[in-house]
């Protein structure tokens, strides 16, 4: 079941563990309105819908396209809920309602949820930063110790790094990252190193 992973006056985030690569799904929650989005349908569809249920979940959206962050999505559209994805991985998935485009602002509750299109890791990848709140969702682009893997078709090493340094490290430090796998990191821990990643190539 999910546990309560980061809760302030405004603002709560759930978080599962789903499926045979262990991906990170997330429910953000106003508390004002209990208004809710779920962040990437990934697997183990009847446990997410039962999030939905419970949270108040009013759509889902995906941070990219790649199959371990979909396995979910027929089941939760055949629910009702409308998923959203960028438009450049819109064709890895079997269905989906609407496009995301850079730099806009699903409002859930009284909570700004601004994208901030960071390429890379697929061409559409898309994080999600929570305004007034220290929070970046960031999907598969940026981890503890480095960028995402960019050995797959259409995934690029100089355009994650661009796509972290340019539009996440200008985040303030103390900016909570919350992955698409793995453990919580922050700007201010991952930032020192990027001279490394990019020496190292990965």
């Amino acid at each position: 079941m999910p546990d309560l992973h980061y809760s302030d006056s405004t603002a709560e985030i759930h978080k599962v563990v789903v499926g045979p690569y262990e991906n990170n799904v997330f429910v953000l929650r106003c508390k004002q309105t209990g208004d809710a989005v779920l962040l990437d349908a990934a697997n183990e569809h009847e446990l997410l819908l039962e999030m939905c249920r419970d949270l108040g979940v009013r759509m889902v959206l995906e941070t990219h396209g790649h199959h371990d962050h979909i396995q979910a999505v027929p089941a939760v559209r055949d629910a009702g809920y409308e998923v959203y994805v960028a438009a450049e991985d819109a064709d890895m998935l079997p269905s989906y309602d609407n496009l995301i485009e850079d730099d806009h602002v699903f409002e859930i509750g009284k909570l700004r949820l601004r994208t901030i299109h960071t390429p890379g890791h697929t061409p559409g990848s898309m994080s999600f930063y929570l305004e007034g709140h220290p929070i970046l969702f960031s999907g598969d682009t940026l981890f503890p110790g480095g960028p995402g893997n960019t050995s797959f078709d259409h995934a690029d090493f100089d355009t994650i790094i661009e796509s972290i340094d340019r539009k996440m490290f200008t985040l303030p430090k103390d900016t909570l990252v919350l992955p698409g796998h793995g453990l919580d990191t922050t700007i201010g821990n991952e930032r020192p190193s990027l001279d490394e990643w990019i020496e190292r190539g990965w």
